[in-house]
């Protein structure tokens, strides 16, 4: 409820007030009322009110004196001034005084339940904004380090006008020590594998704790996190080279803390240094370019960008012999020897290293290397699809930290294809030993049959076929046609009257003498007396 007090040197007026109005149900109480304006001054700044009704005309200090000081001390208070001139000039002076409302005497009880109810209107009203205000002011509060973060992504990405940007630093009491500054960029390498990813945001958190109690002690300096899971550090200082210097023992007390403390690795980039912050975003790029060098130097380690220039400086960047190696690699598949595949995977990615690429160009010669295994496999009857699945090997190396796991990767996918053409051999072998042997059941009785005409058939060398045919019956070309040829010989002298050189024909042997003694080999008796022996069992 609101608090109303009652200023007025007339007894009988202050007493009709405050029995003709119904407080309650207006959500006021009144909590006393004064005979004057200096015992009203006293009262004001004990009691607090919400809204002091005034007379203007009263010993020692009059009403608009009371305003004055009321609008000075309590300018929440609302004012409600009576009086019984009709004065302009009062009036006017009301009005300066922001004074709520302004009611000549003699009142009625209407009328000033019509202004209270106007003026508690107004209170609620402004109530509801400070309370909005306050609100307000709570969330931008809470949001503050994010709003911050923001800024000094937007610093560190693109460019912002002196003014604007001077004003933000100070907004956000951020201070550097000018004139040079250099990033550096904190990226994970990768969290361990029994994390979930409540853990993983807890431990980015964590890390990033890590850095700001690092940089504590580091005047002019600031950390923040990007959008990308990255803590990008801002440092300043007098000189370049101290700056340098202290940007490589910061980076590697950071590596070691965050390993230490948190089990897993980061890897650090260290940025150009620049001498405004206009080219603040260069130091940046940098320092995330020198991050990226982690897919040749692998994780767990500070790398700088000027270390990095200088090595491809020295050695051109240059890598020779690519169309060797790939030609050696895809003979690998083709014969199927997967330490040979290994060994040259690994002279691969070694090559890679030692020529010391820029990142963009080791992507591109990765990827070269794919789109020529594509070709070659699907000159050998694969489809990207049965090597790769559906995934676009093109963009998915992008998603590998360090050229081990790239070339981990590149060799599953190989050894994959080479199990692939292995299954697809043993199946075309076994479907071509098939139809030999069903060309050699249909065509046992030619007597011309030999193996480069069954060969022929089924379109394989002589060593190849007979390697084959072995391994998948047990048994050599030769071997094979015989038992055949003397199995059905069985069948025709079980169940006809043929003579024996009649039988040898029909089964592919014109010499009946051989005949018989290939069948005495075989099965232990001859012709004749595997007949009789059949006759006299049946009989």
């Amino acid at each position: 409820m609101y608090k109303v007090l009652l200023v007025d040197d007339e007894v009988v007026v202050r007493e009709g007030i405050k029995e003709r109005i119904d407080w309650n149900e207006l959500g006021l109480i009144c909590i006393g009322d004064c005979e004057n304006g200096m015992e009203a001054m006293e009262a004001v700044d004990q009691l607090m009110p919400d809204i002091v009704i005034t007379d203007i005309n009263m010993p020692f200090v009059n009403g608009l004196e009371l305003t004055r000081y009321i609008s000075e001390q309590h300018p929440l208070t609302k004012v409600i001034i009576l009086t019984g001139y009709d004065d302009f000039s009062y009036a006017q002076q009301a009005i300066k005084l922001k004074v709520n409302d302004f009611i000549l005497k003699p009142i009625t009880a209407a009328e000033l339940l019509k202004v209270l109810e106007k003026v508690t209107a107004e209170m609620n009203e402004d109530k509801r904004k400070r309370e909005d205000f306050d609100r307000l002011k709570i969330q931008l509060n809470e949001s503050l380090p994010l709003l911050k973060e923001r800024f000094l992504e937007r610093l560190a990405t693109s460019s912002i006008h002196d003014r604007e940007r001077e004003e933000r630093l100070t907004y956000f009491q951020i201070s550097f020590n000018t004139p040079y500054y250099l990033a550096i960029a904190i990226d994970i390498d990768y969290f361990p594998k029994d994390h979930q990813n409540a853990d993983k945001d807890l431990l980015r958190f964590a890390m990033f704790n890590v850095v700001q109690e690092i940089l504590e002690q580091e005047v002019g300096s600031i950390a923040f996190r990007t959008r990308d899971e990255k803590v990008i550090v801002i440092l300043s200082g007098e000189a370049e080279e101290p700056l340098f210097d202290i940007a490589q023992q910061l980076s590697e007390k950071m590596r070691q803390l965050i390993h230490s403390y948190l089990k897993f690795t980061v890897t650090v980039g260290i940025g150009h240094s620049c001498n405004s912050l206009n080219h603040f975003p260069q130091s940046y790029q940098s320092a995330l370019a020198a991050s990226e060098y982690r897919l040749l130097l692998g994780t767990n380690t500070v790398i700088s960008i000027t270390d990095m220039e200088g090595h491809r400086a020295a050695t051109n960047g240059v890598y020779q012999g690519q169309v060797d190696w790939e030609q050696r690699l895809i003979s690998c598949i083709r014969t199927g020897t997967e330490n040979e595949l290994r060994e040259t995977l690994h002279a691969i990615f070694q090559q890679y290293k030692n020529s010391f690429p820029t990142i963009q160009q080791c992507y591109i010669h990765i990827q070269k290397l794919i789109i020529f295994l594509i070709r070659d496999l699907n000159q050998l009857g694969l489809k990207e699809l049965d090597i790769f699945g559906d995934i676009n090997p093109i963009t998915h190396i992008y998603q590998f930290q360090t050229l081990e796991n790239m070339q981990s990767w590149l060799y599953d996918r190989c050894k994959h294809a080479i199990n692939t053409i292995v299954e697809q051999r043993n199946d075309f072998n076994s479907s071509q030993v098939r139809a030999a042997e069903l060309y050699l059941k249909e065509h046992y009785s030619d007597e011309g049959l030999t193996l480069s005409k069954i060969c022929k058939h089924v379109h394989m060398s002589t060593s190849y076929f007979s390697s084959e045919f072995k391994a998948k019956t047990g048994r050599t070309f030769i071997e094979y046609l015989t038992i055949e040829r003397i199995e059905k010989a069985k069948e025709l002298l079980k169940f006809t009257t043929q003579k024996t050189y009649e039988i040898a024909s029909q089964v592919g042997y014109q010499d009946p003498h051989y005949f018989s003694m290939l069948f005495k080999k075989i099965t232990g008796e001859s012709p004749t007396e595997y007949r009789q022996r059949y006759s006299a069992e049946k009989a």
